[in-house]
């Protein structure tokens, strides 16, 4: 199995990072969006990660984009500044190809060459057992779970704090 090449996320990727999350939006619980944002409501998000130095990566696959992952500020006051959690979303078909796990590694790794020095993940449903895995597996240790914080499709839902530092 060909392993993906992961590069910084430009414009141009916007269309196929729409697909995935709206993916992730409408059948799944990584995210608690209910109501999946268009094309130019990712495009500002992906700008504002950009202008703001977080890194944003694609994992490209056959020539086109499989999944991708961004850190974004934990929280807006100043000092958490140094402090990034992580996002990653693979498309449904390219699921338990390795993209999730090397998408993750690069970023990691980005994270603490641009001075950022802890990285948290904040994992939707507790039954998400492959995504917890994932970061345990790049090492990340569990820090705790907020309990039927979440509402979607009609259940409550746990949301699971994990957190490493960066290299």
């Amino acid at each position: 199995m060909p392993s993906p090449l992961i590069r910084p996320a430009t414009p141009f990727d916007i269309p196929a990072v729409t697909q995935i999350y709206e993916q992730a939006v409408r059948h799944g619980t990584a995210t608690f969006e209910i109501n999946p944002p268009d094309q130019m409501e990712m495009t500002r998000r992906f700008l504002a990660l950009a202008s703001g130095g977080f890194p944003y990566l694609v994992a490209e696959l056959d020539g086109a984009v499989a999944g991708y992952a961004y850190a974004g500020p934990y929280r807006e006051r100043p000092a958490y500044r140094f402090t990034v959690e992580d996002s990653i979303y693979v498309a449904p078909e390219m699921h338990r190809r390795g993209i999730g796990r090397a998408l993750l590694s690069a970023l990691v790794t980005e994270s603490g060459q641009r001075g950022f020095r802890q990285m948290l993940a904040v994992i939707g449903d507790q039954a998400n057992t492959s995504s917890v895995e994932l970061h345990r597996a790049a090492g990340f240790r569990m820090i705790g779970t907020f309990q039927n914080v979440g509402f979607k499709f009609d259940r409550w839902l746990d949301t699971v704090l994990m957190q490493r530092e960066l290299p």
